[in-house]
């Protein structure tokens, strides 16, 4: 009973924003012959009913694993509704000025009155605006989201060993391998990877969604990622399954384990809270990597900084993987500071936003105060890499699938 009742609230919301924003598109529409506004008419609230249909069949096939189908069509609809919040503020303004309106003509005794019917340019304006992002989220669904991009940055470092002066590194996060619907987007980064000829290689956590299975179509692939050196991997918070419920704690712990022997499996040597010696020419820097490690409520910290650090003491240049980019402020930065660069992903760079030169913005940096690219404090450096892959939306506006490039510099 609980189930239909917030089922019936939800799709009364949604028939509300529709019939408001319905408005609009009367308004618009009138000077249309009488059978292109009833097609119009037809077509909108189809959308509308299509909506309301599939959010109901969800919320009774929860957690059954979404197709292709599923996954775009919930993706679609979503978008349509958020666009027309935006229309909905173009339609409050309007709405307010009406009231204005009708407030001096009552207070008016002369013959001057103002019209209170709907502006017919305000609400042309929240139908256009709201194209704009309609737009740029199926554009981000069609192209962005397997449009990778190499980033090359070149860092410099004074306790850098002459040894690895001119040394590449690449970084690789968040795979989230169950939202791809087939295995070729990922031939074809994993294809970009070895191009670059990379001595290390880096992978910073989240590489399914919720459950081991979904790696398994994508092993083959993964595996044939190389490094001279060899290919470090962490964990990150949605590899532990915590966001899906267990028959039993023994269920999920089987999932963690099979999810970690499969790193290994591909190649990958996976850093639980512990580190590795990277020698070159009779000298040595340390990868260190840990655990997810949030500094932020909902997040465990299941790592485990001063064991992975154990032993390092004596490096003279550190490299620390953490999934989360908050564990920088959150304890790196207070109680390590010999460690010269951690590399982070986790934000996404919430899969949309402005990333232009000279602006770079995204809702998600309202939540973390690192959440893209390149920071640094003293003599410390924190690199978030974008991700990848993509979770819920399965899409990417401005912030693009991303493969980073580190060429290591003494100086």
């Amino acid at each position: 009973m609980q189930r239909f009742l917030t089922i019936g609230v939800v799709i009364f919301i949604l028939f509300l924003v529709d019939y408001y924003v319905f408005q609009a598109i009367r308004t618009v529409t009138q000077g249309l012959a009488a059978s292109t506004q009833r097609i119009i008419y037809i077509l909108y609230w189809a959308v509308f009913a299509i909506t309301a249909g599939t959010f109901a069949m969800a919320s009774f096939t929860r957690g059954t694993p979404p197709d292709a189908f599923k996954t775009y069509l919930a993706s679609t609809l979503f978008i349509i509704f958020a666009s027309k919040l935006v229309v909905v503020l173009f339609l409050f303004v309007d709405d307010v000025l009406r009231l204005g309106k009708i407030v001096l003509n009552n207070a008016n005794s002369g013959e001057d009155t103002f019209d209170p019917s709907r502006s017919r340019f305000l609400n042309q304006m929240g139908l256009m605006v709201a194209a704009i992002p309609f737009t740029a989220f199926i554009y981000g669904m069609v192209k962005g989201a397997y449009d990778y991009r190499v980033k090359r940055i070149t860092l410099r470092f004074p306790d850098l060993p002459e040894a690895f002066d001119g040394f590449k590194m690449l970084q690789i996060s968040d795979l989230h391998t169950g939202s791809f619907t087939s295995t070729e987007p990922l031939r074809e980064a994993v294809q970009l990877i070895n191009k670059q000829e990379a001595d290390l290689v880096f992978f910073t956590g989240d590489l399914v969604n919720n459950v081991a299975s979904e790696l398994v179509p994508h092993m083959d692939t993964l595996k044939e990622i190389r490094a001279k050196q060899g290919v470090f991997s962490v964990l990150g918070n949605h590899d532990y399954g915590d966001y899906v419920s267990w028959e039993s704690r023994e269920a999920k712990s089987q999932n963690l384990q099979t999810l970690v022997d499969a790193h290994g499996k591909m190649g990958w040597q996976i850093l639980m809270n512990e580190h590795r010696r990277i020698e070159k020419d009779g000298e040595h820097i340390a990868i260190l990597g840990v655990e997810n490690w949030g500094n932020r409520a909902g997040f465990p910290k299941y790592g485990d900084l001063n064991k992975a650090y154990s032993g390092a003491e004596n490096s003279p240049f550190k490299v620390l993987l953490s999934h989360d980019p908050s564990h920088w402020d959150g304890e790196i930065n207070k109680n390590f500071p010999d460690i010269d660069l951690t590399l982070s992903g986790h934000t996404h760079g919430m899969q949309f936003g402005v990333n232009v030169p000279g602006l770079k913005w995204s809702p998600v940096q309202y939540v973390y105060e690192q959440w893209a690219g390149l920071y640094k404090r003293g003599k410390q450096h924190l690199y978030v890499n974008t991700g990848l892959g993509f979770i819920g939306y399965p899409g990417r506006v401005g912030f693009l699938p991303e493969i980073t490039v580190f060429e290591l510099k003494k100086g």
